[in-house]
């Protein structure tokens, strides 16, 4: 049985934000963006200014109720990173992945120690998410790999 939350839609628009409809949960992302932990700030020194094959990442980005970490909304990807505390907190983690998925969204996470360990390993696991996610690539993405 589906709750009412996940009936709701929570748009990732700039126009609703602008107007003020997530007034708080825009300020609470900002603040965020400037407190990123460690494993979060290695994973955005790869994806800033479309460095990750060409996808825009976007980094502490509200959706309803929550905060992603990251998420590349042209192919509807979102990335979370994952501290000690969620081991304490997966009914929540669930619920939470539940509502994004929801609106459309594909999830993957990953603990700090995974970015800060194996990045290789993780960013090879976003790249082949982002391939399930855009089986057919651009012209443009195509030529780039080819060189």
């Amino acid at each position: 049985m589906k709750t009412a939350e996940a009936d709701v839609t929570y748009p990732l628009s700039r126009v609703r934000e602008r107007v003020g409809v997530r007034a708080g949960a825009k300020v609470k992302a900002r603040e965020l963006r400037g407190q990123m932990t460690d494993a979060e700030s290695l994973l955005w020194q790869h994806f800033k200014g479309r460095r990750f094959q060409g996808f825009k990442f976007r980094r502490q980005r509200a959706l309803g109720p929550y905060i992603l970490d990251f998420v590349c909304l042209e192919v509807g990807l979102v990335i979370e990173i994952d501290g000690g505390q969620h081991a304490e907190q997966q009914d929540y983690d669930q619920a939470r992945t539940a509502l994004i998925e929801s609106q459309g969204l594909t999830v993957i996470r990953f603990w700090n120690h995974e970015v800060m360990n194996e990045t290789p390993a993780v960013l090879e696991k976003i790249w082949q998410t982002l391939q399930t996610l855009t089986p057919t690539l651009s012209r443009k993405r195509e030529r780039e790999q080819d060189t």
